[in-house]
């Protein structure tokens, strides 16, 4: 049996984001329970919501597939970070304190949690991200996700500008190291 690589496990990442946006929008009324409890909250539709994470996440996908060097790989798991694992405390926290449950809870739990577990067991095993390094992740992507929540899109959109400067930064950096250094 071929072992699934930090790469090939990353594809899992917006095949969950089709899942839980289909529990929101389909099975529940997300949007209905987020404008009850949130009602000054103006983010984009769920659908909306979908169409960006799975374009966003395919761009972070493919740019680790193609240039494969550490600002590509930390940068699709904080973007992970940041969209699946904090989503999951989002809809937790949120079914607890309103006693109400959020639609997305489902998925959050049984799918984004243990692909991420995959997507990070496997980028520790392949050396692109220590332990510690992954806490800080996590508590960063916990940082740009309330931010976005309070925030909006301009927000995410300096934040996604500034991981793909530093990915073609480092890309572009490495290539031209001297031969002797590499």
């Amino acid at each position: 049996m071929n072992k699934i690589t930090f790469k090939i496990s990353l594809l899992f990442a917006p095949l969950a984001y089709a899942f839980h946006h289909f529990e929101e929008s389909i099975i529940f009324n997300f949007r209905a329970w987020r404008s009850l409890y949130f009602p000054d909250n103006q983010l984009p539709s769920t659908e909306l919501m979908l169409v960006i994470l799975m374009v966003i996440s395919l761009v972070y996908i493919i740019l680790h597939f193609i240039v494969q060097n550490r600002a590509s790989a930390l940068s699709v798991i904080t973007f992970l970070m940041t969209t699946q694992v904090n989503n999951m405390i989002f809809h937790a926290g949120g079914t607890i304190v309103f006693q109400d449950f959020s639609p997305g809870l489902i998925t959050a739990v049984f799918l984004y949690i243990p692909v991420n577990i995959i997507i990070a067991r496997n980028a520790l095993q392949e050396g692109w991200v220590s332990k510690r390094l992954l806490i800080v992740l996590f508590i960063l992507g916990g940082i740009i996700f309330w931010s976005f929540v309070r925030l909006g899109l301009p927000f995410m959109v300096t934040v996604l500008l500034i991981s793909y400067l530093w990915i073609a930064y480092e890309t572009f950096r490495v290539k031209h190291v001297p031969k002797i250094i590499q």
